[in-house]
């Protein structure tokens, strides 16, 4: 029995027609509507969809939910129609509720329908106020519309907003990714998600680069124009409580946390993704559904989803992956209760060597030395000879 689960939702829709396409970095599912309706019978297969996966793994409560995509607002006043029928499942529960959007669909009409959906918590796509970084990668929305949807955002969701920025993009230099920063800190986020651009295989920005049509800085540029934003944050009271995430204090994303932690979640829409987790044996399942909005419309059922089952040593390998992204490292308690042992069991030196060392600003070098020695340890090797 899984009593508490959280959820994520894939909202596979982010332009609204051809003339409006999806930024050149990104490479997240998505499609354009075929028409307004169709929005009507996505919402219905993911509400079969969350109701039959309740059932399924016995749900008792949904402590935290989160609608990402994609671009969920530019579902406009329909999303009003998800939330409602979201309200009526037994198990809705949720402490923090968020719901991604874009400024240049974040209306007046989306916001209120979010506020009235018990919506409380808002995270806005800003990537960038530079305007020749914006049109280099393909950025949908105006300029000129972004300071006023900020606002706008702000005052629907004063203290529970949450914004995007990205540093690395082309154009940029480390006096636009500050004054990015200090032109967002003005509509009084209290959290920010800072993120260095990563090229994803296959986008068009890739594409574009490699055809050497466009290029980005280098990395040791990319990581002073992180540095010079984060500094900004830093400097304004923000803290950095994740590898890419700063937050005021209570401003810190719980779905987010629950997730580097590896609690259970559920996912629900094409491409999403949920792992559930059987804290007596210490292993999990991972469901995951593919990339085709048509067919998950056809039949919204988690038994479609493949399945991939995580042994022991992997599911530990994995809460440590995750759970050291998070500032205050992976819980100790659940670990231990998880895999009958304790962190300082099954990396010791790596623990030791990093004692005084900032893991979250090298963390990659952390965690494969905190691999290369789970690799040697007796205790690993028996789950995984187990396994």
């Amino acid at each position: 029995m899984n009593e508490s689960l959280s959820l994520y939702i894939h909202i596979p829709f982010c332009a609204a027609s051809e003339k409006r396409a999806k930024c050149d970095y990104c490479d997240f599912y998505s499609v354009i509507p075929e028409n307004a309706d169709f929005f009507d019978a996505y919402i219905n297969a993911v509400i079969k969809d969350v109701n039959n996966q309740v059932d399924f793994f016995k749900v008792k409560e949904i402590p935290a939910v989160y609608i990402g995509g994609g671009t969920p607002s530019v579902m406009g006043k329909r999303i009003g129609l998800l939330l409602d029928a979201l309200k009526r499942i037994p198990a809705f529960a949720p402490v923090e509720f968020t719901v991604e959007a874009n400024p240049e669909s974040a209306s007046e009409e989306f916001l209120c329908e979010c506020r009235e959906g018990g919506v409380n918590r808002l995270s806005l796509g800003v990537q960038t106020f530079h305007e020749p970084s914006r049109k280099a990668v393909n950025r949908i929305g105006r300029l000129d519309l972004l300071e006023e949807r900020l606002a706008l955002c702000s005052a629907y969701f004063p203290g529970a907003l949450s914004a995007d920025l990205i540093t690395g993009l082309p154009f940029q230099d480390e006096k636009i990714a500050e004054d990015d920063a200090l032109t967002l800190l003005a509509f009084n986020p209290a959290h920010v998600s800072l993120y260095s651009l990563t090229l994803g295989e296959n986008t068009n920005l890739e594409k574009r680069i490699n055809g050497n049509e466009i290029s980005l800085p280098d990395k040791d540029m990319s990581d002073l124009l992180w540095f010079a934003a984060k500094d900004v944050l830093e400097a304004a009271g923000f803290k950095q409580y994740e590898v890419s995430n700063f937050a005021r204090e209570n401003g810190r994303c719980l779905h987010n946390i629950r997730y580097w932690r590896m609690e259970g979640w559920m996912g629900a829409g094409p491409s999403a993704s949920g792992t559930v987790i059987d804290e007596d044996e210490g292993t999990a399942k991972r469901f995951t559904y593919a990339p085709d909005v048509n067919e998950y419309i056809k039949n919204p059922r988690i038994s479609t989803a493949v399945c991939e089952n995580i042994n022991k040593a992997d599911l530990m390998r994995d809460s440590l992956l995750m759970g050291f992204r998070y500032c205050e490292g992976p819980d100790k308690n659940l670990f231990k209760n998880r895999f009958a042992c304790n962190i300082e069991d099954c990396i010791p030196q790596t623990l030791l060597r990093w004692k005084d060392g900032d893991r979250m600003l090298f963390l990659n070098k952390f965690l494969e030395q905190a691999f290369e020695e789970m690799e040697t340890n007796k205790f690993i090797k028996r789950l995984s000879a187990s396994a």
